[in-house]
């Protein structure tokens, strides 16, 4: 199996240090760039398999930084964690809204930042991840304006019910495990997480009132959208 690359754009030494060096530690190559134009400009020359990219950053700012790697062919399907010292819930959609594929707010501890970044690159990259919407059976997802609607009413979900609700709808048909789905999650005490997934698709299937029984248990593994 190829090396994976990751590429850390931070202009915070101290954790750019300890990051790599335990990224390094686990066995991945790693890049690190410490302002948002270096950044840019060596993922679009070195195609890395992820991206930590954080959110203040001088030059370019991560979120421009986001949007250029998502707007370039070349670079669109990198997967990218973001990372920023904001934890109110508008900056984790704005962060969503402009591609970034997981969210994890300061100060953190490696060893849990260093688990989601292998929980996305277990993620597999194909053309559903490109997507930008989904709609299925009446229920339509869309992931650019963080909104969803069940014929045309928008319903008011949680962040954690949005990421839930697109990931199994984005592969409707595939049963999902719940350790899968606590992988798209943000968070770092995944045990608690894991033990409130079950909580979470229950007040998902509220919301989705009579579209709520779209959302199928499998048992003995977890759940799945009910596709076409």
């Amino acid at each position: 199996m190829s090396q994976q690359t990751i590429q850390i754009i931070e202009d915070e030494r101290s954790i750019s240090d300890a990051l790599a060096y335990n990224l390094q530690k686990d066995g991945f190559e790693v890049i690190s760039s410490t302002d948002g134009q270096d950044g840019l400009r060596r993922a679009q020359a070195n195609l890395p398999d992820l991206i930590v990219l954080d959110l203040m950053l001088p030059v370019l700012d991560g979120l421009e930084v986001c949007r250029q790697l998502r707007s370039d062919s070349r670079t669109k399907h990198i997967r990218i964690l973001m990372l920023t010292a904001k934890s109110e819930e508008v900056d984790e959609i704005v962060g969503f809204s402009m591609g970034a594929d997981d969210y994890v707010t300061k100060p953190f501890k490696i060893k849990p930042l260093i688990s989601r970044i292998k929980a996305l690159l277990r993620r597999p990259t194909s053309k559903n991840n490109a997507q930008d919407s989904v709609i299925c059976r009446g229920v339509f997802v869309d992931r650019v304006n963080h909104r969803v609607t069940v014929n045309n009413e928008e319903l008011p979900l949680t962040p954690t019910e949005f990421k839930l609700l697109w990931t199994l709808a984005r592969q409707a048909g595939r049963p999902f495990r719940r350790n899968e789905l606590m992988d798209t999650c943000r968070g770092e005490d995944a045990n608690a997480l894991e033990r409130t997934i079950d909580v979470h698709i229950r007040s998902l299937r509220q919301k989705l009132e009579a579209a709520g029984d779209l959302i199928e248990t499998v048992r003995g593994v977890g759940y799945r959208f009910r596709p076409e």
